[in-house]
């Protein structure tokens, strides 16, 4: 595998940075009340990681659609069809409150990973893809996992 390129791991990094906001306002009741008078409750506690986790499902179903257009015949079919699980899942399993969500979350984001791992065996996402995708996985779900159990 080669190493991952320094802008994809800058923009992958900073994309964490609601998750981890949200878990830090998890556990530093001072930061969640500060946050919720300067910028609002949206962007507090498990909330901010919520919709975003939401958000960035959505968004890397487009990713892989991408990685599907590279693929032929039944593997090209297989491929867009597996490609808008991780939206539909977000879409469809977030609605039941911020315990429920969470962990259907952190589910969504584990399953991404095996869609990855799928994607990148197929050879059509980059050689170092799942250096990054593993990487921000972890931080993701250790966030969610805060804002579910903490």
């Amino acid at each position: 595998m080669s190493a991952i390129p320094r802008s994809a791991l800058i923009l992958g990094l900073a994309g964490l940075i609601p998750f981890v906001w949200g878990a830090l306002t998890v556990m530093a009741p001072a930061l969640a009340e500060w946050t919720v008078r300067s910028i609002g409750p949206r962007f507090a506690g498990p909330y901010v990681m919520l919709f975003y986790g939401a958000i960035i499902l959505s968004f890397m179903s487009g990713v892989l659609w991408g990685f599907a257009t590279k693929l032929e015949g039944a593997q090209a079919t297989t491929g867009y069809g597996l490609s808008v699980i991780p939206a539909l899942w977000a879409f469809f399993t977030t609605g039941g409150g911020p315990s429920s969500a969470g962990i259907s979350l952190i589910a969504g984001f584990l399953g991404l990973l095996a869609l990855d791992w799928l994607f990148w065996r197929y050879g059509v996402a980059p050689p170092w893809w799942m250096h990054l995708r593993v990487l921000l996985t972890v931080i993701v779900v250790a966030c969610l996992a805060i804002g579910v159990f903490a």
